[in-house]
């Protein structure tokens, strides 16, 4: 065995005993072996039920792929790539698993240091390529055949396993090991090895990694009626906080992917609330408690900014992990790791009752909008045509029980903030740690199926936007045999950036249209058939429905016009926040 086939072997097969049940791989010559003794044991384990391995032409899909299965299985994902700028397609996926603390072992095949600035083929400066966007980074030294290579590729293995899962009490996220391979990257003739390969004959990991230390105790806080509690993206237990505020009686304003939007005292339309003035100025909290990453709109983060002014109000952050926590406003005024009711808390029945009230009248507020102004565009012997805001919660509606929803960025994630109602049987995520659109379908791909492998027939959704798809043609291209996710996406195109319709660039229409409007006039139609992936236009909301139906891999096209979506978001906005207005009165 040479040195670099048994390298591969050994650092595999601690992975595997270590944990790992997903690699992703995307081909290439350097990386050989690591990839052959990869699929070696994706083939032995795959039969146990203990491994599988996903191939990717392209590396920023493999990359994103294998962050969509970390991040819906809350457990290491490898990703494996040659030498080159193969591994540079890596960076963008790599930067959102530190912001969102996803464990990714990331393992870039490299050339020794011999070829090194020599001109050679495919080679660039890999050493800390990802800088201090990963957790931990390692340079595999050169393999050999002498004595004490096997236990310092285990030990390599398991420190690596250790930083990406957190398994020290550290924030879980990327590691990075550069791996340099010397010809012969192919197994060969089998020779004599100076000392055994073996693991631990037990199947245990080559060291194991003692418990984190138990949490600190949680941070009192004194019972106040005005309290507010905000659960931004993020992958947390939210249950402590919706319990504390079912007992306290505060509103729990709940981004869709923070896992809160649950419960009785969550409310559905509170962007429409924070965006009133008039309700904020009766209604201003002096305690927040914030969790998760929260971002999705300027009210919100006006909101997360009152503690500025300083006294009474009080902002607590609860930490995302040891030495993280979202505070964009710099206006925190306590850091915790959780926190409790210093004591009994008192009766809190009108304002969360004021809350309550303001969000119904808002959500009816902006669905009475929305029909007028689709009835206002309508003939009266047709349907009404197919809205954002209708697509996503038609989208909503259709899920079923058990089922995941990928949210894109943009205008996806927000429009399914203002439609879902509470549901607790539903799971959604987002890459919300730097809110960007790459790989976004890869990454809701790498989710669904790790979805599925966790919780058998459940079935996956996603609602993205059409540059997104386009950003992302590549997560389409699953090769045969290879395992496919059952994952329905869902992509509203508007022919271009309808968020920036939203924003101020909007009001220069001289420059908007080809700078931030980008038309494309791309057949999503064609380029799914591209892929052989089944294909479905809808332009009525009562076609959405059936459509998402079925199973596999599939694409919903909601054709709808950007411009026209925005007056109607713009007059719903109008419309709740009057509604919210008017409730403070009553």
């Amino acid at each position: 065995m040479n040195p670099s086939t048994a390298f591969g072997t050994v650092f595999a097969d601690e992975l595997a005993r270590c944990g790992l049940r997903e690699v992703v791989a995307a081909p290439g010559s350097r990386s050989t072996p690591m990839a052959m003794a990869l699929h070696v044991f994706a083939d032995e384990l795959a039969r146990a039920g203990r491994i599988r391995l996903h191939i990717r032409i392209d590396e920023r899909s493999a990359s994103f792929t294998a962050l969509g299965l970390a991040k819906a299985s809350r457990r290491p994902v490898a990703v494996l790539c040659t030498s080159g700028t193969a591994a540079a397609n890596f960076h963008p996926a790599v930067i959102e698993a530190d912001e969102s603390g996803v464990p990714l072992l990331v393992l870039t095949a490299d050339r020794p240091p011999e070829l090194r600035g020599t001109g050679a083929s495919q080679t660039i400066d890999q050493v800390k390529l990802y800088g201090g966007a990963v957790r931990w980074y390692a340079e595999a030294g050169v393999p050999e055949s002498r004595a004490g290579m096997a236990g310092y590729w285990r030990s390599l293995a398991c420190q690596a396993w250790a930083h990406a899962a957190g398994a020290a009490g550290t924030f879980p996220g990327p590691v990075h090991v550069n791996l340099p391979f010397r010809d012969p990257l192919v197994p060969g003739e089998t020779a004599d090895w100076p000392e055994p390969l073996d693991g631990r004959p037990d199947g245990s990991p080559w060291t194991r990694i003692a418990a984190a230390p138990l949490a600190p105790a949680p941070l009192p806080l004194p019972w106040t009626e005005r309290g507010v509690v905000v659960c931004g993206d993020g992958d947390y237990d939210a249950s402590p906080l919706l319990e504390l505020a079912e007992r306290a009686g505060w509103p729990v304003l709940a981004e869709p992917s923070s896992g809160a939007r649950r419960g009785p005292n969550a409310l559905a339309g509170y962007q429409y609330l924070l965006a009133s003035g008039e309700f904020m100025a009766a209604n201003a909290p002096d305690l927040i408690i914030s969790a998760g990453r929260p971002g999705l709109s300027r009210p919100q983060s006006a909101l997360l900014g009152l503690a500025r002014s300083g006294p009474p109000l009080r902002h607590v952050v609860v930490a995302q992990g040891p030495g993280r926590w979202a505070d964009p406003q710099r206006a925190a005024t306590d850091v915790a790791a959780a926190v409790r009711l210093a004591g009994p808390p008192g009766a809190a029945d009108a304002w969360l009752a004021r809350w309550r009230r303001a969000d119904a009248a808002a959500v009816r507020a902006a669905d009475a909008a929305h029909d007028a102004w689709c009835a206002g565009v309508t003939d009266a012997d047709e349907e009404p045509p197919l809205t954002e805001p209708a697509a996503a919660r038609e989208l909503v509606a259709a899920l079923p029980e058990n089922a995941l929803l990928w949210c894109g960025n943009s205008l996806s994630v927000r429009d399914i903030d203002l439609v879902m109602p509470p549901r607790a049987d539903i799971r959604v995520l987002a890459s919300r740690g730097t809110s960007g659109i790459d790989g976004t379908a890869s990454t809701a791909a790498g989710a669904a199926l790790a979805h599925a492998a966790a919780h058998p027939g459940a079935q996956s959704f996603a609602l993205i936007g059409d540059l997104a798809f386009l950003h992302d043609a590549a997560g389409l291209a699953i090769g045969p045999g290879e395992p496919r996710p059952d994952l329905c996406l869902v992509v509203v195109n508007n022919d271009g950036g309808g968020i920036f319709e939203t924003l101020e660039q909007a009001a220069f229409p001289g420059v908007f249209e080809r700078m931030f409007g980008t038309p494309h006039g791309a057949s999503l139609e064609r380029l799914a058939a591209a892929f052989a992936v089944p294909y479905t236009l809808v332009t009525r909301p009562a076609e959405l429905g059936k459509a998402v139906s079925g199973s596999g891999l599939r694409v919903v096209e909601a054709r709808t016009d950007r411009a026209a979506n925005a007056e109607l978001r713009a007059r719903m906005r109008a419309a709740a926040t009057r509604a919210a207005a008017r409730a403070v009165d009553r």
